[in-house]
């Protein structure tokens, strides 16, 4: 089946804000050719929908806003959904970040120990989005207890994590018991991080901090406990129900490995997901093109084709994608066998 999805936000949509306007975006998306939704379910450091474990753990059942008291965006989307033959795939977007400012927001308050921490010992931001750390097990099990929470208790096709799950960022990893159990391990610290990359960069580029062979064995470990816990999560929500399908969004491999410690190829090869739909945001389709040409060379055997799904970007900011490149790119996707 080709699947043909999009993503439902807060941040630049009015879909979730009421039920008719639920309604309204499924029946359009339903004629539209569209047959599954990603709607957001968390971010910002609360649910879009009522969440026990929010809660009990900080007393934050639903996101603020008179939109939705009294209501259940995702409750009521399934429902629209269903009428008109769409799958739902709940999409956790802000995985292991806690808050956009706010300094971490009421997560970080209540829980002072969860914060990522940086080379220089604080709370590690990144163009104003403060993270969680990833690396720790008490973390990944609050936000894997989110993801349980919703496929226990809604109908849905399965659930969606992107370039903040799973992942940290390189800078990340600097607290005293990721230390201690890395120190525990090589018996040493690890080093300082490298300039982060732009994602123009070639991968192999000639870079003496990157190449340096503590930094590869710093960032490959960090890597690792990522892909261990996926693996955890994997096996728990499948444990639920087996049909119900893993879907991850990362950034473009390598760039995602070196910069978010997001190693995707590990994901696939493990057969750890079974949707993968990395993020080739490119306003121009030469682009778009070549980066995909590099992952079907480098990243994807033949077989592992039917995962892939790339992202294409409609719209961010006053952008909004030429219907002429969109053809371009779904026709290009169908032409090398990819089957959304």
């Amino acid at each position: 089946m080709e699947i043909r999805g999009i993503w439902i936000t807060t941040t630049a949509s009015q879909v979730l804000n009421s039920r008719q306007n639920i309604a309204e975006a499924m029946n359009f998306l339903a004629e539209t050719g569209f047959n599954v939704v990603f709607p957001v379910v968390w971010n910002n450091g609360s649910t879009n929908y009522r969440s026990q474990v929010m809660k009990e753990k900080f007393g934050i059942e639903i996101k603020p806003g008179k939109q939705f008291q009294d209501r259940d965006p995702l409750k009521e989307l399934i429902e629209e959904a269903k009428k008109v033959d769409i799958a739902v795939i709940p999409w956790f977007e802000y995985g292991f970040m806690s808050s956009y400012g706010e300094k971490g927001g009421k997560i970080i308050e209540d829980k002072p120990k969860w914060p990522a921490i940086d080379y220089a010992r604080t709370n590690l931001s990144l163009n104003g989005y403060y993270w969680l750390n990833s690396l720790d097990s008490e973390v990944q099990d609050f936000v894997l207890s989110l993801f349980l929470e919703v496929v226990t208790k809604y109908e849905v096709a399965g659930i969606q994590g992107d370039d903040h799950f799973l992942a940290l960022p390189m800078e990340g990893g600097y607290d005293d018991k990721t230390l201690k159990r890395y120190q525990d391990e090589f018996n040493q610290q690890p080093p300082k991080p490298p300039e982060r990359r732009n994602p123009q960069d070639p991968p192999d580029r000639p870079d003496p901090q990157w190449q340096n062979p503590q930094w590869k064995q710093w960032a490959r470990w960090r890597a690792d406990i990522i892909s261990n816990f996926l693996n955890r999560f994997y096996r728990q929500i499948i444990n639920i129900n087996p049909e119900l399908i893993i879907s991850m969004s990362p950034t473009i491999y390598p760039w995602g490995y070196d910069n978010y410690l997001q190693d995707s190829q590990t994901w696939v090869d493990q057969g750890l997901v079974d949707l993968i739909h990395p993020q080739l945001y490119y306003k121009e389709f030469e682009l778009y093109k070549k980066d995909l040409d590099r992952l079907l060379a480098n990243q994807f055997a033949k077989q592992q084709l039917p995962h892939l799904i790339p992202g294409v970007l409609l719209k961010k900011d006053t952008y909004r994608i030429n219907p002429e490149h969109l053809v371009q790119a779904i026709n290009y996707n169908r032409s090398v066998g990819l089957q959304g």
